[in-house]
């Protein structure tokens, strides 16, 4: 993170009629101290500002958003201004203050036609598509069509508090098989990929080129070169409430349907379908020790986390689990993730 802890940009806010503000998008953030009013940019948001609601009930205004990186969130343009720092890489995972940010964030229903409110969502869709009923009337008569087209459906992708990453920042560098699968205030480094059935959630993500296939949950973060197999997981902090951040270094594998409950450090290996919490007990094999004679160390996961250099696996004939030293890391393809 930048010296400076504080950001401010113009953002267009979905506003319904209640007052609630359902999103606020920023196409562009400045770190440092904000200018003072006179001296501000133009907002530049022209036709897509407008003060009456339209047929969801919304009506979109220009924001200017100063916030304090060290304060708890005050209000929602504050939150989607932190998380727009997250996913447009001018802030990385856990360095700015998120404290408060759900109490911030209303629930919304993310539809083709941008935010709606959820209480007046069926009426709203109704009033939507009879909208665009009598649009496709109006372009019919024009050009001498007998009939409207069919009416533009609105579609529902989620009823959340937090959108989807694409429709707000578009990073550069960067492979996403399913955009629902990415939430804004997720941070993808150049040369991640996302495949499809990956999920990086927000104040969550990639540090460096690296093949996400399974969870990157709240809080975790995935060092250069490595890769999180298919159906794998990495306990966030959400559900648990605890503080601990688990996170993944350079140059490892957490392989298929495995998963981790510690930290992993840099050039380790968890073996497909192990899970690894820290209270899991590990037998760490020393080859000095074996050739004395001499008994091996049993310890928890949480002695092993974030140590360099191990590759964790279960043992196919005893059954234990057991830790490793392995040389070096794995090596990613180069020519994938050159996106």
């Amino acid at each position: 993170m930048s010296e400076q802890r504080t950001a401010w940009g113009w953002g267009l806010a979905s506003i319904d009629d209640a007052g609630t503000t359902l999103d606020v998008w920023y196409p562009t953030l400045q770190l440092g101290e904000a200018p003072a009013p006179a001296d501000r940019p133009v907002h530049g948001f022209g036709t897509l500002v407008h003060d009456d609601p339209d047929a969801r009930g919304i009506r979109r205004t220009p924001v200017f958003t100063v916030s304090d990186l060290d304060a708890p969130i005050r209000d929602a343009a504050d939150a989607y201004l932190r998380l727009h720092l997250l996913s447009q890489r001018l802030a990385k995972p856990n360095t700015i203050n998120l404290d408060g940010i759900f109490a911030q964030l209303a629930n919304v229903v993310w539809t083709n036609y941008g935010p709606f409110a959820v209480e007046t969502f069926a009426q709203r869709k109704i009033d939507v598509e009879s909208a665009s009923i009598t649009a496709a009337d109006a372009f019919a008569a024009q050009v001498g069509l007998p009939h409207a087209a069919p009416t533009n459906t609105v579609n529902v992708f989620a009823i959340d508090k937090f959108p989807r990453m694409i429709d707000y920042v578009t990073p550069t560098g960067v492979r996403i098989g399913d955009a629902d699968r990415v939430r804004l205030g997720a941070h993808l480094a150049e040369g991640t990929t996302v495949m499809h059935a990956g999920f990086v959630n927000f104040n969550a993500g990639t540090l460096g080129v690296c093949m996400i296939e399974g969870r990157v949950s709240q809080g975790v973060v995935v060092g250069d070169g490595s890769d999180v197999g298919g159906g794998a997981s990495i306990m966030g902090t959400l559900s648990g409430g605890g503080k601990l951040r688990n996170s993944i270094g350079e140059h490892s594998l957490l392989g298929a349907n495995a998963g981790i409950g510690i930290s992993l450090g840099d050039n380790c290996v968890v073996e497909a379908g192990l899970y690894i919490t820290a209270g899991t007990k590990i037998t760490v094999v020393d080859k000095a020790k074996i050739a004395a004679g001499e008994p091996l160390d049993v310890v928890k996961g949480a002695d092993l986390s974030g140590k360099n250099n191990i590759l964790f696996i279960r043992n196919s004939v005893t059954g234990r689990i057991e830790a490793r030293y392995r040389k070096t890391g794995i090596e990613l393809n180069t020519k994938l993730h050159k996106n």
